[in-house]
């Protein structure tokens, strides 16, 4: 049978979510773990494949078990073997067409950059970080000219293995909360390093390097290296992720209560 399971992580005490040959990932942690409960090595796929340092609130797994397990055994039992930077939210028996990747029909993403002077101490790995008052307003101009059906080459990691580079950007929002520029990215899938290339870009314009339109042009041109350096990941949360309602799941999406505070805490 296929179980489907919602995660959420501290992405600055693993290596990223995709498994690596030092065993330092999310995944290889979740595996061992479930591993264990299955009785039998279990293999996962995930929704979307986090990068090192990047958090996760609602990543969504699955993996086939011959094992039968109530759910709240999945979870308990899992947590209990699991390191304190990962923990399973819940867990569902689902139908075998269900894949946590390909049946996705949305993903959502939130970046949290602290602004001021001084750079961050408690939460250092919780947020991005810079320096230069940034004028939100331009942050805003520019980030409409990107939402829509594009070809993102420009906002493209080297390193990403999509098929194709055209993804439908459906919400860019950017707001201040106090010393905190928050960026709010709804999508119905990301290439590699897009979220934080862009907010790379937005940065430059907010800073006054660049008028709101130079993002644009960086956008028609597909041309990776006109853009903005990639920006640090440690401000980076995988938010939220949906599915159609046939597959009856919880809410996968981190807590509609959560703020900032819940992001910087030790």
């Amino acid at each position: 049978m296929r179980i489907t399971l919602g995660l959420e992580y501290d992405g600055s005490v693993f290596c990223g979510w995709q498994t690596q040959p030092s065993a330092c990932a999310v995944q290889d942690a979740v595996e061992r773990a479930l591993s264990r409960i299955a009785g039998h090595q279990v293999s996962t796929v995930c929704a979307g494949r986090t990068d090192a340092g990047a958090h996760a609130l609602a990543q969504v797994v699955h993996f086939d078990t011959h094992a039968r397990r109530a759910p709240l055994a999945w979870v308990r039992g899992t947590n209990a073997l699991l390191p304190p930077g990962a923990a399973v939210l819940w867990a569902r028996e689902v139908g075998e067409g269900f894949h946590a990747r390909y049946s996705a029909i949305e993903r959502r993403y939130r970046y949290v950059l602290l602004n001021r002077a001084v750079r961050p101490a408690v939460s250092a790995h919780r947020v991005g970080w810079f320096h230069v008052p940034l004028a939100v307003d331009r942050m805003q101009d520019a980030a409409r000219l990107l939402v829509g059906e594009h070809d993102f080459s420009a906002f493209r990691s080297s390193e990403c293995q999509a098929r194709t580079p055209v993804r439908e950007l459906r919400r860019l929002e950017v707001r201040r909360r106090g010393e905190y520029v928050v960026f709010d990215f709804a999508a119905n899938a990301f290439l590699h390093h897009m979220v934080r290339n862009i907010v790379g870009c937005l940065v430059y314009v907010g800073k006054g390097r660049y008028p709101p339109q130079w993002v644009a042009g960086v956008l028609a041109s597909g041309d990776r290296t006109r853009a903005a350096p990639t920006f640090a990941a440690a401000g980076l949360y995988l938010a939220a992720i949906a599915y159609g309602p046939q597959w009856d799941l919880p809410s996968c999406a981190g807590s509609e209560a959560f703020e900032l505070a819940h992001l910087t805490a030790v």
